[in-house]
């Protein structure tokens, strides 16, 4: 059997100094969907930073796609985020270029340089996301929910084994987080693996998947109807 994709074993999860969450056991394989809950400030946002490099570990053991969180060197940092596909909240796009240019920017800094390979490859990912026809526009022009879309097509560019979204249905209205809701599911069934926090508990109920839940200082895995 093929390693996890993600594996904690006894990870204490600091933000700055203070210890978020204690003992966390997660072991994710390839191809699985897993929700995130919790209050706010339960330890949701400081687990995921911890997962693509942002945080570091500090206690305990951790792997995600073949890196080892305990030993990770700044300089690994992008190496690690080339595998991995990060969707935030409030889309994180340049305001100062169009939708094609987002894309490049992120294939340039990860040290694509063909360019035809480069256009073809931000074409397929548009595609996937159906805003192929939107490429050229800014992206202070698009709706919130075109956003997300090209900040979802933003984390497959470099066909990422594990997608993390950190809610990103939270700036959405009920109508487009469904919409984007739909996207991801159609990527993890394409076989991506997805590890998503969210306070949405109506996409929950509609979209049944296995629920991780941050309470108390400790994260454990709930049933679905525990998790409402």
């Amino acid at each position: 059997m093929e390693p996890p994709i993600l594996q904690l074993e006894n990870a204490d999860i600091f933000q700055r100094d203070t210890k978020v969450l204690s003992k966390v056991n997660i072991t994710i394989q390839k191809g699985n969907f897993y929700y995130l809950i919790g209050k706010t400030g339960s330890g949701k946002s400081s687990l995921l930073k911890t997962l693509y490099g942002d945080l570091t570990l500090q206690k305990g053991k951790g792997t995600i796609v073949g890196f080892d969180l305990r030993k990770l060197k700044e300089k690994e940092i992008p190496f690690l985020r080339r595998k991995i596909g990060i969707v935030f909240q409030d889309f994180k796009l340049l305001n100062d270029r169009n939708v094609f240019d987002n894309l490049l920017f992120v294939l340039k800094a990860t040290g694509w340089k063909d360019k035809t390979k480069m256009k073809e490859k931000i074409h397929e990912v548009l595609e996937k996301v159906g805003m192929k026809e939107k490429y050229y526009k800014q992206t202070f022009e698009l709706s919130g929910g075109e956003q997300q879309r090209i900040a979802i097509a933003r984390a497959l560019l470099n066909d990422p084994e594990l997608i993390l979204a950190d809610e990103p249905t939270g700036n959405l209205d009920p109508k487009t987080s469904l919409e984007v809701m739909n996207l991801l599911n159609e990527i993890h069934q394409s076989g991506k693996s997805i590890l998503m926090a969210t306070h949405d508990y109506a996409l929950i109920v509609k979209f049944k998947q296995k629920t991780l839940k941050c309470e108390g200082g400790e994260l454990f895995e709930v049933a679905q109807q525990a998790a409402l």
